[in-house]
């Protein structure tokens, strides 16, 4: 077992202890994060996540008292997740390899897949795409306040939510 790689007794390729330690250090040294555990509270990261509940509140709040399927709760909750792997990926920012913008396009996919559970095909209608689209844009919301943008969150969060209104009263007339 001096090498890198060897057989086991079944005769399937296995990696050195050695190294295999040797990685996890190098992943230690180079990131300085999870070493120890942390219980500070640090106040910008709560902050964001306040702007993100808050975002998501807003956004929901419309979604609830129409009744529909992704209310308050899942707004506020693909918000405030979004927001903390934006909060994650910042912590790494600055190392090696390390880009920001992969985060990012993981959050819309990942939002994608939850949006498309919630769109539903009911004879010749379909319906859910205005709730889909709100729990996307919920998901951006919880990005914004990530990125400590305020000012664009408020900008956001509130045209997320007069289009919701408006133009759910204007869809109302013309039906």
């Amino acid at each position: 077992m001096d090498g890198l790689f060897f057989l086991d007794k079944n005769n399937k390729i296995m990696i050195s202890t050695t190294f295999y330690s040797a990685i996890q250090t190098t992943e230690k040294v180079l990131t300085g994060i999870g070493e120890e555990p942390n219980f500070e509270i640090s106040p910008d990261i709560l902050f964001k996540i306040l702007l993100a509940i808050g975002a998501g509140l807003l956004i929901g709040m419309e979604r609830e008292y129409k009744g529909k399927d992704a209310g308050l709760k899942t707004n506020m909750l693909v918000s405030v997740g979004a927001c903390a792997f934006v909060i994650l990926s910042l912590q790494y920012q600055g190392g090696k390899f390390i880009d920001l913008t992969r985060v990012l396009s993981q959050v819309v996919t990942g939002i994608g897949f939850l949006g498309a559970g919630v769109i539903i095909k009911k004879g010749g209608t379909v319906q859910g795409l205005t709730t889909a689209a709100t729990v996307w844009c919920s998901a951006a919301a919880g990005c914004i306040a990530a990125l400590y943008m305020v000012g664009d969150l408020i900008i956001f969060t509130g045209a997320v939510v007069l289009v919701n209104i408006i133009f759910g009263l204007i869809g109302k007339k013309i039906v």
